[in-house]
């Protein structure tokens, strides 16, 4: 049995740990960091899940931040601990952030990610999104969780500010 719930300050380096496993060396000179660079995750929208021993399973965190003048999300990192990949776990994580979002009156979020995999969960090609390179444009994705809140949204992906 999996619990989801929202991350806490006691999870930062747990969750900082999972994601050291999961991705490559070098992810945080990815030019999203510097997006987040001392900026805190979203409350209650990043989220981690524990098996029932209470081993940390998987995590997601959602950053705010500005599309032109627009707010938005950033979703991601989201990972799966090895020993828990293929039952699920990273679409619920990602489904239940989602939820969160939109229960939090957030209107969009974007990623950089595969198509393939994000498409799933309603994530579609952003050609007017420009994140800092070097981001291939190609995976630069975006769901409105409001009908239309993409529309007319477009330009650069900067750093939050409360502009």
């Amino acid at each position: 049995m999996i619990e989801l719930r929202p991350e806490t300050g006691e999870d930062w380096w747990e969750v900082e740990a999972l994601y050291d496993l999961c991705f490559a060396p070098g992810r945080e000179a990815l030019s999203s960091y510097r997006l987040r660079d001392d900026i805190p995750p979203v409350a209650g929208l990043s989220l981690v899940a524990r098996d029932e021993a209470l081993i940390l399973a998987g995590a997601i965190r959602f950053w705010p931040v500005r599309v032109g003048t627009a707010a938005a999300l950033l979703l991601g990192p989201v990972a799966v601990h090895p020993t828990h990949q293929g039952e699920g776990l990273g679409g619920v994580l990602i489904r239940d952030g989602l939820a969160a979002a939109a229960t939090g009156g957030w209107e969009r979020v974007l990623l950089v990610g595969d198509y393939p995999y994000y498409s799933r969960f309603g994530f579609e090609p952003l050609t007017d999104v420009v994140m800092p390179p070097p981001t291939n444009p190609e995976r630069v994705l975006g769901q409105a969780i409001c009908a239309g809140a993409w529309d007319g949204v477009r330009g650069d992906v900067t750093r939050w500010t409360n502009a």
